[in-house]
């Protein structure tokens, strides 16, 4: 079963299922104040996922628009891509995953030690903050 964003001045604002021959008829679903497009729940980052493995799939086919499309995301017709919320202001679109990055990379030991490390995004500083518990 295919999922279609409903998409009204650039902003998914409904999500829905339909047939996967849809595809074809995606201008046709809309309204004239809404425009409809296909989109993959196993799609991020401009990858298919196989949702029995969740690693990359070998036929990408099934990959549509960059990403699962979520209410609230954005549409650009430019890219052909949903993109979600810019999650802080710092943060810069990568052009190829149509994802938001962080303009400094999340530390390499994240995950790792006992308790595991953890880190949360610091706008002020714009860091990378250790907010690993002690206890």
């Amino acid at each position: 079963m295919a999922h279609f964003a409903r998409i009204k001045n650039g902003i998914v604002d409904f999500i829905t299922t339909g047939r996967d021959d849809d595809e074809n008829r995606e201008e046709e679903l809309g309204h004239d104040e809404w425009i409809y497009r296909r989109t993959s729940y196993n799609t991020r980052g401009g990858v298919y996922y196989d949702p029995n493995t969740g690693q990359p799939a070998e036929d990408q086919s099934k990959s549509f628009r960059k990403n699962y499309a979520g209410i609230g995301y954005s549409y650009s017709s430019i890219r052909d891509a949903f993109i979600p919320p810019k999650p802080f202001n710092s943060w810069i679109l990568n052009e190829t995953t149509c994802l938001w990055e962080s303009p400094t990379p999340v530390p390499s030991d994240v995950g790792t030690g006992e308790p595991p490390k953890r880190y949360t995004w610091d706008e002020a500083t714009t860091s990378w903050v250790d907010v690993t518990s002690s206890e």
